[in-house]
């Protein structure tokens, strides 16, 4: 057979089998596809199945649960309402019982109301026949005394006046007397232990200084030659040198007692130096007014570490010092504003306050009297500036400002402040003032107690410490004295300047005399 032939028989026979296989899969695959399906469709239809009756069962229990919430609701609410009929039911009767009471009560005031009206006749009438009773009688009363009802009031007033003040100054007797013993033990104690525990000398500075000299001769010395030394020594100096026949000494006059101290100082050094000329003055008091100043700071630190003060500014420390050279009624203002530091602190430690600040305050509180006169304004004010300006506390300030009443305390620490400089004042020996304002002063303290209705005679005794006081016995009664007694001692308070304390001391005596013949 011809080869050719066979492979093309091959191949038809190889093709139709092909067609033949893929034929068959595809039927074979078309009823499996078919059998796929239907076990497809029968899965679903069961799934729908399952999960129709999910739901059926879900919804079922849903509904159970709405049931019971909504049967619960229900009983809530109706039980909610039962409380409420229940409580309007009882207001209900509260407001019918309230309305019985009402009534009833009404009914009663109804009847008082009718009552209190018949008794207000009644008492119209009772009155109209007492305002009849007390006119007789009024007319009475006149005709009887010969007074009439004004003039009567008046007396009786006058007489109730009388006993009222009498009254009223006895008691006030006892309240004073009362706070006064409390208060003097108390203030007696505190300042007692600071007066003992603090003792400060006085010295009485003056004017002019003396200056001694080793003989005769250095007086001529000094002078020079057409007075060429003493001119330029006093001109340097702004002290006035006085060469008088007082032996061995010269004196230097001047208001200024660090512009003395400067003369002093150079005078001595030029005395034991024994080269007096011009230029030699000139270089000479140059050193003492440094050497002066020098001194100065020293003061104020020696003052500041005495009393315990610390921080302070260098400023305010050298004003200080400057005080050493200051006097207030010849008592030394530096040793003054020491004592005053040193008593205020003890009386703040027995008060149990801030004793720091006291003694700050107290060696502050003059320190406007450093400063030169043309500085304008009281040394209170100067000082206040002088501590806002270098940045004191405010309680400092406050007591700077109120140490002479300027202003009123309204710390413990300005008064006491107060109290220390007046102890520090008032101590015998401390101060000293000129015969003209003593005189003055004893003056004014008369001229006050006469102005007193009442008073006969007035004597300032003991320097001005005790107004001893007459009064006439026939117009002042013994408690009527008390209150003069106050009276006086506060206008003395108000109007006079003093140290210390003044007794007022009214004395009242009635005599009677007659004779045996």
């Amino acid at each position: 057979m011809d080869p050719i032939l066979v492979i093309a028989l091959c191949s038809g026979i190889g093709v139709a089998a092909l067609l033949l296989g893929i034929l068959i899969g595809f039927f074979v695959r078309k009823a499996i596809a078919k059998r796929k399906l239907g076990t497809a469709e029968e899965r679903a239809k069961q799934i729908e199945a399952d999960s129709r009756m999910k739901a059926e069962m879900e919804a079922n229990k849903t509904m159970v649960s709405a049931q019971k919430e909504i049967n619960q609701l229900r009983a809530e609410a109706e039980r909610e309402i039962k409380e409420r009929r229940s409580e309007v039911s009882r207001s209900e009767r509260r407001l019918s019982q309230k309305e019985e009471s009402l009534d009833k009560k009404t009914e009663q005031l109804e009847k008082k109301n009718e009552q209190l009206d018949r008794k207000l006749k009644e008492n119209d009438a009772i009155r109209a026949q007492v305002e009849e009773a007390l006119a007789q009688q009024r007319s009475a009363l006149e005709r009887i005394s010969g007074l009439t009802a004004d003039e009567a009031k008046a007396e009786l007033l006058e007489n109730l006046e009388t006993v009222a003040k009498f009254e009223f100054a006895q008691r006030m007797d006892e309240l004073e007397e009362q706070f006064k013993d409390e208060a003097d033990e108390k203030a007696r104690n505190y300042i007692s232990l600071a007066i003992q525990r603090c003792a400060a000398d006085h010295v009485a500075e003056t004017t002019v200084t003396a200056v001694a000299i080793p003989s005769e001769d250095m007086k001529g010395r000094i002078i020079g030659r057409e007075g060429r030394n003493i001119l330029k020594l006093e001109t340097l100096t702004g002290v006035e040198l006085i060469i008088d026949d007082t032996p061995d000494a010269i004196t230097l006059s001047g208001f200024d007692p660090v512009r003395r101290e400067v003369a002093r100082l150079a005078l001595e050094k030029l005395i034991a130096d024994g080269r007096i000329h011009p230029a030699r003055i000139e270089e000479m008091v140059e050193k003492a007014r440094r050497e002066v100043e020098e001194g100065i700071k020293q003061a104020g630190e020696r003052a500041t570490f005495e009393v315990g003060v610390h921080g302070l500014n260098p400023e305010l420390v050298r004003l200080l010092g400057r005080l050493r050279y200051r006097t207030s009624y010849g008592q030394n203002v530096l040793k003054h504003s020491v004592e005053v530091a040193f008593l205020a602190g003890m009386m703040a430690e027995e008060l149990g306050v801030d004793a720091a600040t006291a003694r700050r305050a107290g060696l502050l509180h003059d320190i406007g009297k450093a400063f030169p006169h043309d500085v304008e304004g009281t040394h209170v004010q100067i000082g206040v500036n002088a501590a806002k300006k270098y940045k004191e506390s405010r309680e400092v300030v406050h007591a700077i400002e109120a140490h002479h009443n300027d202003v009123e305390p309204k710390t413990v620490i300005a008064v006491l402040v107060q109290a220390a400089d007046a102890i520090s004042a008032a101590r015998p020996g401390a101060r000293r003032e000129d015969l003209e304002n003593y005189i003055k002063r004893l003056e004014k303290l008369e001229e006050i107690a006469k102005e007193f209705r009442g008073v006969d005679k007035a004597y300032a005794i003991q320097a001005g410490r005790e107004l001893r006081v007459m009064v006439k016995p026939e117009e002042v009664n013994d408690e009527g004295m008390k209150v003069i007694a106050r009276d006086m001692a506060a206008k003395i308070r108000e109007e006079v300047k003093y140290p210390g304390q003044i007794k007022v001391n009214l004395i009242r005596e009635s005599r009677a005399v007659d004779y045996a013949k």
